[in-house]
Order: structure tokens, then sequence, then C-alpha cells
């Protein structure tokens, strides 16, 4: 049976902390910040954490 592999795209966004929920960054945040205002890049650069219906769907998914 061969490996499976990391889903490169869910890697780069989500991160598993160590009590075992998901470590999500806030959307809109990654380019084009000049035009939105301070607020809500000031808010976007605390993480978040990633719902419990939503972790189900990622248990089966390697990152």
């Amino acid at each position: 049976m061969p490996k499976l592999k990391t889903h490169k795209g869910t890697k780069k966004v989500l991160n598993v902390r160590n009590s075992g929920s998901i470590k999500i960054g806030h959307p809109g945040t990654r380019h084009n910040t000049g035009k939105k205002n301070t607020a809500s890049n000031r808010s976007g650069r605390k993480a978040s954490t990633l719902s419990g219906a939503d972790a189900k769907r990622f248990k089966k998914v390697q990152f």
C-alpha cells in the first residue's frame, strides 16, 4: 500500500496545537492589505481556532 502524501496547500495554512486543536489564520491578510483599514489588518494578525465541525473534515487529510 503506498504512503499517503501530505496535502501541501493544507500544510501551509493549518497547524496542530499541542492540545489537538487546529490553528488557522484569518482570511484576507495575505496581500492587498494597503487598501484595507488598520483595524482589520491588526485583528487579522491573531490566529484563530478551527471549529470542531471543520476539524473533523481534516482528520483524514495529512498536514
